[in-house]
């Protein structure tokens, strides 16, 4: 049963920023994190304050004495995902395999009592801004207590403390949230509802985690927010990702900072600088476009034209060398006709995007978007989805063989499973879980090892991936 479920390894969740269990165990659990990295951070708070409070974490939900389930809740197919592991989970309860189930996260926060409603045999139901009550609901289930089966917080003017987090990751690279909410009100997007309005981190607070994590092994940080280029707005009355950037730099071990969820709106020629003069931010920037068509762009409310978008990608070609831009967007918004999808499919064309993802439109009933006209059948939304990707993945294979013959340098993740000295790793344009990976071979008297940052030459590729040789020395 658990072997299809995001069911979170112990063994890889140690590392020197955790103590070490001592005295007797208050309770054993199994956790199953779902959902996006900004996400993944809020689990992996949560792990260290269970594990901070005396619980053991385990792999297998039947060894444990409850689950803990953080859920997502953005679109149709991933609450279908956490509805799987709720109802999973709760099987083995009613079984008597297990004495509880919390679930928390997004989903939690979406649909609040609705969700007890649904499956009253949940024991507690915790809301994003009330992740921190956790070790609590843990010790109020194991002592038999039901004084609180809900804990739902207001959103904090001020992003929670992501410090003494328990990771989940790799032990290299950890997934560094800047902020919390966001401020965009597209229409087709539920984020605003569960994750409340855009609240940045304090600078020093931001450091003071970045520097734990480069502590705990991290070499690669990848920078996460829902709208990381307004961070620092609402503190400052500016944006002030490019101060925060030059100060990520200075952090002693880190060697790659990767910065996701660019909104283009405050892409500014400060920030473009940032980028293209350092040499540990990777020329990686993901940046979630949508749509192209301007009547698309109104109807979702992106505040951006379609010229703002190609000028923006301009600029930064022209400064930013050797960039990978990733982005995302939508098929089938309702209106959407033949021709403004086939805008975008020119303009897809023309981008030369070296990666990018589609999403068929997702109908969220709590947004504006449900109630515009001009909803598309399934079949036309996954259709077009499927010609968008065939036009981007033989721009992806250009872009693979352009690469042939150069000299890059690759972060080592995990060796293949059964194979002698070669080794899954990403270059810089490789984000992680989302983008493609390289295949290295090592050479025969320089092993390689999970972690290390190794120059090599570029081979060959395999549909999305590279292939690649070790060429210098690790460091």
């Amino acid at each position: 049963m658990s072997a299809s479920l995001p069911i979170v390894d112990p063994s890889a969740s140690s590392h020197p920023a955790q103590r070490p269990l001592t005295g007797n165990v208050r309770g054993k659990y199994a956790f199953v994190s779902l959902g996006c990295p900004k996400n993944l951070v809020d689990s992996e708070r949560m792990l260290g304050q269970l594990h901070q409070e005396g619980y053991e974490l385990v792999q297998e939900p039947e060894d444990s004495d409850f689950v803990v389930i953080n859920t997502c809740g953005f679109i149709d197919h991933a609450r279908r995902e956490s509805m799987d592991a709720i109802d999973q989970m709760l099987e083995l309860k009613s079984r008597g395999q297990i004495r509880g189930v919390i679930v928390s996260g997004c989903l939690a926060e979406r649909e609040r009592e609705e969700l007890l409603a649904a499956r009253p045999e949940i024991d507690s139901l915790v809301g994003v801004f009330g992740r921190d009550s956790i070790s609590n609901l843990a010790e109020q289930l194991l002592d038999g207590l039901e004084e609180q089966r809900t804990v739902f917080r207001p959103a904090p003017i001020r992003a929670l403390s992501d410090t003494d987090r328990l990771r989940i990751t790799p032990r290299h690279f950890a997934y560094l949230k800047i902020s919390e909410g966001c401020d965009r009100l597209c229409t087709f997007c539920a984020i605003p509802k569960m994750r409340g309005k855009h609240a940045s981190k304090p600078m020093a607070a931001v450091l003071e985690e970045a520097r734990q994590l480069a502590e705990s092994g991290a070499r690669e940080l990848v920078v996460v927010a829902q709208d990381t280029t307004y961070y620092g707005r609402d503190i400052y009355g500016e944006s002030r990702l490019s101060e925060l950037l030059l100060e990520l730099q200075q952090v002693p071990g880190i060697d790659w900072i990767r910065l996701m969820y660019f909104y283009p709106m405050y892409i500014d020629d400060r920030l473009i600088e940032t980028i293209a003069d350092s040499d540990k931010i990777v020329p990686y920037i993901d940046m979630p476009l949508q749509h192209v068509n301007a009547n698309m762009l109104r109807r979702m409310a992106r505040r951006v034209s379609p010229e703002d978008t190609r000028r923006l990608i301009t600029r930064l070609r022209e400064r930013i060398d050797d960039l990978v831009l990733r982005t995302t967007f939508i098929t089938g918004f309702p209106g959407e006709t033949d021709e403004q999808f086939e805008e975008l499919v020119e303009f897809v064309q023309a981008s030369r995007f070296e990666r990018l993802g589609v999403f068929t439109y997702s109908l969220e009933p709590d947004t504006p978007a449900a109630k515009l006209p001009g909803h598309l059948p399934d079949e036309v939304k996954a259709q077009r989805r499927d010609q968008l990707m065939a036009v981007q993945q033989q721009l992806a294979f250009d872009w693979c063989k352009s690469q042939i013959g150069n000299a890059l340098e690759v972060i080592i993740d995990r060796p293949v499973d059964e194979s002698k000295n070669v080794w899954i790793g990403r270059t810089f344009a490789d984000a992680p879980d989302v983008d493609a990976v390289a295949y290295v071979t090592g050479r025969p008297r320089h092993p390689l090892a999970a972690g290390q940052i190794v120059p090599v030459e570029v081979v060959s590729h395999q549909e999305y991936d590279l292939v690649a040789t070790a060429i210098g020395a690790a460091r």
